[in-house]
Parts: structure tokens; sequence; C-alpha cells
């Protein structure tokens, strides 16, 4: 189903987005970003579901999928975006990689920069035990930087189950 927001948004549900769960919550909350504009990626989302919901990692909760123009790099499609919260008794580094992981799984081409791309998984906020995590490296910012400036991420939240 597909609602229209504003001239330039639209929001859409589909199967596992949005979600709700009431499992017990492992030690740590990932809130994710999930984005893409190159193929089918509805279908890409649905595997990505997938893909993280196991024994080790619980999907608690989807938004809706938002379709909004590009930033930065504009002569591309429009996105799709949505976020995913789950927890795991996994640390940060360990799912990092595994969303990287996930991003090689899918072919990730990183060629310029905001530009297309078939899927994007950034790590919007960490939680150990109800407590914000900050973290601060080279290759891992959390809060993910950009988060507050970005439709993308912003309406998707409103949307969170």
């Amino acid at each position: 189903m597909k609602k229209k927001i504003d001239n330039k948004n639209s929001i859409y549900f589909f199967k596992y987005y949005p979600i709700c769960s009431k499992k017990k919550p492992f030690l740590y909350t990932y809130t994710i970003g999930i984005g893409g504009n190159i193929g089918n990626v509805i279908i890409a989302f649905k595997k990505v579901y997938k893909l993280l919901n196991n024994k080790k990692i619980n999907i608690e909760k989807t938004s809706i999928i938002l379709k909004n123009p590009p930033f930065g790099y504009l002569n591309q499609p429009y996105f799709f975006n949505s976020i995913i919260e789950f927890s795991s008794n996994f640390p940060p580094k360990i799912i990092f990689k595994k969303l990287q992981f996930i991003e090689n799984r899918f072919k990730r081409v990183r060629l310029i920069k905001d530009g297309p791309r078939t899927i994007d998984l950034d790590i919007i906020f960490i939680k150990r035990k109800d407590k914000d995590m900050f973290i601060y490296t080279k290759d891992l910012i959390v809060p993910h930087p950009k988060w507050s400036e970005r439709d993308s991420v912003l309406l998707p939240l409103i949307y969170l189950c």
C-alpha cells in the first residue's frame, strides 16, 4: 500500500515493514537505517529482514518504507528507506561487520559519495541495557553523524512501530 505524504515523499507498507515484536531483548539494541535505489529494493529489504532475524538477532521493530529523492549526488533514481530496530548480544564491532557482509552480498559498490546503491545499512543508534552508546572510530561513528539532517532517517523514525 502506498501513501503520499508530501510533494516528494511517499510511504509504503509491505510484509515485514512495519512490524512490532514483544520478544525479550538482548544486551544491545541497534537502530539501523536501510536504503537502496538499484534493482528491486523492496525484495532486497525483505531479504535483509530474513538475514538479520535469527536466534542471535531479534528484530523488534521496523518502520514504514519511505520513497524519497536522493541528496548529494542528484542524478540517480529515488531511494527507498526504512528503519530496523533489533537486539543482540553481539557487540557493535560484530554487528558492523555483519552489516558490511550483507551489503557485500547485495553487491554494494561505493563509486560516488551518496551515489546509487543496491543496499545501504547504517547503524544510527546503539543502546546497551537502555543506555545510549557513543562510538567514534575510523570505521564507525554512533550516533550516525548526519541522522538528524536526513528525511530518509527522520520520517521512518516517526513511523517506527
